[in-house]
C-alpha cells in the first residue's frame, strides 16, 4: 500500500512558521479575505504585512514549485514573440524562454494553477508544446511586462537602435530605467546567446577600429560579432556596473562576478577587465549551475577505467591529484567525484579560487587576498574543522604542496590539482616545487590527467574507411581489414561546426608499493612509466583512440589535442 503524500502547509501557516508574520496578522487579512475574495497573499503584500519577494519564497514552499527572481532574469525575445502584450498582462504571465529543439516554453505566473491562462497560451500558439511554469510575484511580472515588451531585445535589432539614435552614459548607472538604454539590452542579449549556444567564455577584444567579441564554443574561439569601436565604452562600463567593478578605474586589471537568471536557471559570470593598448579586454567565464556537477558515470570513462576511479576514491587517505592545461575539464571531474562521495556522514571541505558551483552539504571556502587566506593557510585551518575530505584547487607553491601532502598523511582524504601534461608528469612536478620523495611515496592514491575533446555531432558525421596511416595510428596492422571511422561535415544542428559538445578522455595511474618505491628511489620517468604499463596502465592517446573507434570524435580532432606523433 503506497504511502498517503504529505500535506502541503497553508501560506499563511508557512508565514508565522517562519517569523514573517503574527497570528494577528494573518487574522486580519482572512477578515479581509471574507470581504474581498481575493487570495491571502495577495492581501498581506497590499496590507504591508509582508514585501513579495518573501510572498514568492514562501509560496513556493507551499505549493512545491520552482520560484524566479525576475529583477535578475535575462528574457528570450524569441519567447516574448510567442505571447502578446495583451494576454500576458491580462493573466500575469511572463514568457521567460523558449527552446525550439525541444519545443518548451518556460513561463513565470503570479498563479500557478491558472489552468485557463495556460489554455489561452496553447491556443494562442497553436502547437503541441512542452509549458514549464515558474513562480513570481504578480507586480513583478507587470512591471517585466512593461519593461521588456515595446523594447527591441535581438542584437541585431538593438545594434540597428544604437546606430540610429544616442547613448545616453549618464543612465548607465542608474537602475531605474535602465532598459530604455539599448547598450544595457545589448549585454544581456549577447550574454543570453552565449548561455544558449552552450559557450563556456565570452570575449570582448577592442582592436584600434573596432570591437571583436568571440564566444569559446566547445574548447574553440569562434568570432561572433565585430562591432564599431565607439560601441565599447558604453558596454564596458555596463558590464563594470553589473559586476561591481570600478568603472573609473581604466588602467589596472580588476575582476567581478555577476549573477543572472537565463532560461529559468541561476548562471553565474565570472568578469576580468585586463587593460591592453586599444582599451580593456574584458572575459567572461561562464559559470552555469546546471551543467557544473556531472554524476561519475556521466564522464564518459571506459568501463576498467570507472572501476579503477573508484577504487581509488574508495582508499580513506591520501591525495590524489588531477592534471591537465587549463579549460580541460578538471574542476568538472573533482566536483563528480564529490558528488559520489558527498553525504551526511561525511565532512567535505573546499578551498577553491573562486568557489565555482555551490554544493549542498559541502563546506566551501573562496581564497582571498584581502583577508590573507592563501592555499597554505585555508589548508591550516581546515584541519582544525574536523573534515573528512579536503578539497584544494590547484598545487602551484612549496607551501600549499606540503600543506596538502601533510592532510593526506594525517589520515585525510585530499583532492587537488595540477597543471602537468601527464599523470606521470605530475610526480616530476612535485619534486619540481619541492616534495621531498619520502614524503610522496605511499601519501599519492592516484594521478588522472584528462583533455576536452569535442564530440562528432550525431547528425551529420560521415563514416569512411581509414587510410593506411590512420589505420597505424589506431594500432591496427595496415595490412589487415581498415576500421570505418567518422570525420565532421556540418549542418543546421551544430551550426555547420561538425561538432556539438566535448567528452573527456583520460588516464589513470594508481600508484603501487612498486611504484612507491621507484618514487622513493627517485626513479626515471621511463621507469615508472614501464612499471604502470606492466600493470594495465593506458595513456592518454590509447583512451583517444578508443573514442575516434567508437565515433565519438574524429582522428583530427583527437590529433588537435594529443601528440600521436609518436604512433607513427
Amino acid at each position: 500500500m503506497n504511502a498517503p503524500s504529505p500535506q502541503r502547509r497553508p501560506l499563511g501557516q508557512i508565514l508565522i512558521a517562519q517569523g514573517i508574520i503574527s497570528e494577528d496578522q494573518l487574522r486580519i487579512a482572512l477578515l479581509e479575505q471574507m470581504k474581498s475574495n481575493q487570495p491571502v497573499g495577495k492581501l498581506l503584500v497590499s496590507l504591508g504585512f509582508v514585501s513579495e519577494t518573501t510572498l514568492r519564497e514562501a509560496l513556493s514552499e507551499s505549493l512545491g514549485k520552482r520560484s524566479i527572481d525576475l529583477s535578475r532574469a535575462v528574457i528570450d525575445p524569441s519567447a516574448l514573440k510567442l505571447v502578446p502584450r495583451e494576454l500576458a498582462k491580462r493573466h500575469h504571465i511572463l514568457p521567460l524562454d523558449f527552446d525550439a529543439e525541444s519545443h518548451r516554453l518556460t513561463l513565470a505566473l503570479a498563479d500557478i494553477n491558472d489552468i485557463v491562462a495556460l489554455d489561452k497560451v496553447r491556443s494562442q500558439l497553436n502547437a503541441e508544446l512542452e509549458i514549464e511554469t515558474l513562480l513570481a510575484g504578480e507586480s513583478e511580472i507587470d512591471r517585466a511586462i512593461d519593461q521588456y515588451y515595446g523594447y527591441e531585445l535581438s542584437i541585431d535589432g538593438i545594434l540597428h537602435e544604437i546606430e540610429t539614435g544616442e547613448i545616453d552614459w549618464k543612465s548607465l548607472q542608474s537602475s531605474s530605467d535602465e532598459y530604455s538604454q539599448p547598450v544595457v539590452r545589448l549585454i544581456d542579449a549577447i550574454l543570453a546567446d552565449a548561455v544558449k549556444r552552450d559557450a563556456s567564455d565570452v570575449h570582448f577584444e577592442p582592436e584600434a577600429n573596432f570591437l571583436r567579441i568571440r564566444y569559446r564554443i566547445d574548447g574553440m574561439l569562434r568570432q561572433i560579432r565585430a562591432l564599431h569601436k565607439s560601441y565599447w565604452p558604453a558596454m564596458a562600463v555596463r558590464i563594470k556596473v553589473m559586476s561591481g567593478m570600478n568603472i573609473a578605474e581604466t588602467r589596472a586589471p580588476q575582476d567581478g562576478r555577476i549573477n543572472l537568471v537565463l532560461s529559468g536557471r541561476q548562471v553565474d559570470f565570472r568578469v576580468a577587465a585586463q587593460p591592453t593598448i586599444h582599451g580593456e579586454n574584458v572575459v567572461l567565464r561562464i559559470l552555469d549551475r546546471q551543467k557544473g556537477i556531472v554524476p561519475l558515470e556521466g564522464l564518459g570513462l571506459a568501463e576498467d577505467h570507472l572501476d579503477l576511479l573508484k577504487l581509488m576514491i574508495a582508499r580513506p587517505e591520501g591525495i590524489i591529484l588531477v592534471t591537465g592545461p587549463t579549460g580541460s575539464g578538471k574542476t568538472t571531474t573533482l566536483y563528480s567525484v564529490l558528488n559520489h562521495i558527498n553525504s551526511e556522514g561525511v565532512n567535505i571541505m573546499t578551498l577553491e579560487d573562486p568557489v565555482e558551483y555551490p554544493m549542498a552539504l559541502v563546506r566551501q571556502t573562496s581564497v582571498a587576498e584581502s583577508a590573507k587566506l592563501d592555499f597554505a593557510n585555508g589548508i591550516r585551518s581546515m584541519m582544525r574543522q574536523d573534515p573528512d575530505v579536503i578539497l584544494v584547487g590547484e598545487i602551484r607553491d612549496t607551501d600549499t604542496a606540503e600543506m596538502a601532502f601533510r592532510a593526506a598523511m594525517t589520515g585525510h582524504q585530499v583532492y587537488s590539482t595540477l597543471h602537468t601534461n601527464s599523470a606521470i608528469g605530475a610526480i616530476p612536478r612535485l619534486l619540481d616545487i619541492g616534495i621531498l620523495p619520502d614524503l610522496m611515496a605511499g601519501n599519492i592514491i592516484g594521478i588522472v590527467a584528462q583533455r576536452l575533446v569535442r564530440r562528432l555531432c550525431p547528425g551529420c558525421k560521415t563514416p569512411y574507411q581509414a587510410e593506411a596511416h590512420e589505420s597505424r595510428l589506431l594500432g591496427i596492422p595496415a595490412e589487415g581489414p581498415r576500421p570505418v571511422i567518422y570525420h565532421p561535415c556540418g549542418c543546421e544542428r551544430c551550426d555547420f561546426q561538425g561538432y556539438r559538445g566535448r567528452i573527456a578522455i583520460m588516464e589513470l595511474l594508481r600508484m603501487t608499493p612498486a611504484m612507491d618505491e621507484l618514487v622513493a628511489r627517485r626513479a626515471t620517468a621511463r621507469d615508472i612509466r614501464n612499471e604502470a604499463t606492466r600493470q594495465g596502465f593506458r595513456p592518454l592517446a590509447d583512451d583517444g583512440l578508443r573514442r575516434v573507434l567508437d565515433g565519438s570524435t574524429s582522428l583530427e580532432e583527437l590529433s588537435r589535442v594529443v601528440d600521436l606523433t609518436d604512433r607513427m
